[in-house]
């Protein structure tokens, strides 16, 4: 089965970071978007596996960001 989950990230001094918006925990960083991308997925994967190891129901990802435009 494959479940699509929605990153979003945020430019820093160091680089950038990473999380996934309908599985908050699941977060990372990078120097480049490149790399935070790659320790992202890798973050997702070690955390689909602690959750089935211990029984927990994963959560449903499948979500849609859309930026909204306001006139300030």
């Amino acid at each position: 089965m494959v479940k699509s989950y929605t990153a979003k990230y945020q430019k820093m001094v160091s680089g950038y970071m990473g999380q996934l918006v309908e599985w908050p925990e699941v977060i990372s960083e990078g120097k480049t978007i490149e790399e935070c991308r790659e320790m992202l997925k890798d973050a997702l994967h070690e955390m689909l596996m602690a959750y089935k190891e211990q029984g927990l129901d994963v959560p449903a990802g499948g979500g849609l960001l859309e930026q909204v435009l306001v006139e300030v």
